[in-house]
């Protein structure tokens, strides 16, 4: 049997499908036209192709799951665009909370032998500018780190930022602003009724919503 050609627009469709189904989540194609924003019509196209090429299955109430050449495809270009980020961010040092978008765009464009390059020039393992560990990106892959959600955290709480990360470039640029980087210490000072957070940082009180508060997973001080 012929492998299928995997495009670029698969392979989107594929990672999209990938962090969608974190921790065993139902994916429905609303969900995917959502992340991607495109329309239900573009969606159900693309469910028709992926199934045709074996790489996705759909079940009982339309939800879709990869299948193992999917998820492989997936997985792949999820590494590979940690990679890029990485190389923009340590070798162009591009700022952090503009790698993501920019990866978005480069990550199709990496040959293999180009990818086993950035391998041995930037080495396996380390997370990418945001702080997420390949293969660690689910909720359960960074609680199994001892990570938690920063609305989990306790007041008085002395914390490091391990991870933030959000699609909208917006709120990164906001988190920079207050000094919210992945690796920077910080406490929360009080839960307001308001539903949202005071955090001292760097001798700064800022505040922070419940939905800003979401992108951030934290570590304890002593844990690296």
């Amino acid at each position: 049997m012929t492998a299928p050609r995997i495009t670029a627009s698969k392979e989107d469709y594929l990672k999209t499908i990938a962090e969608a189904g974190e921790d065993g989540m139902p994916v429905i194609a609303a969900q995917v036209a959502r992340r991607l924003g495109v329309s239900a019509a573009a969606v159900a196209m693309a469910v028709r192709r992926l199934l045709g090429d074996g790489l996705i299955r759909v079940g009982d109430h339309g939800h879709i799951t990869l299948t193992p050449a999917g998820r492989r495809v997936a997985e792949r270009l999820r590494f590979r665009h940690i990679l890029v980020e990485r190389m923009l961010a340590e070798v162009f040092d591009m700022e952090w909370y503009k790698v993501h978008e920019e990866a978005e765009r480069l990550e199709h464009a990496v040959s293999e032998d180009f990818e086993r390059r950035l391998v041995r020039v930037l080495g396996e393992g380390k997370p990418c500018p945001h702080g997420v560990f390949p293969g660690r990106e689910s909720e359960s892959g960074r609680r199994s780190m001892g990570w938690k959600p920063l609305a989990e955290a306790t007041a008085g709480e002395r914390v490091v930022a391990a991870s933030v990360f959000d699609r909208d470039r917006k709120l990164l640029e906001y988190f920079d602003g207050l000094g919210l980087r992945p690796g920077v210490r910080l406490s929360l000072q009080s839960r307001n009724r308001d539903e949202t957070f005071t955090l001292r940082i760097a001798n700064r009180r800022v505040h922070v919503g419940r939905r800003a508060a979401s992108a951030v997973w934290v570590r304890p001080e002593d844990r690296p």
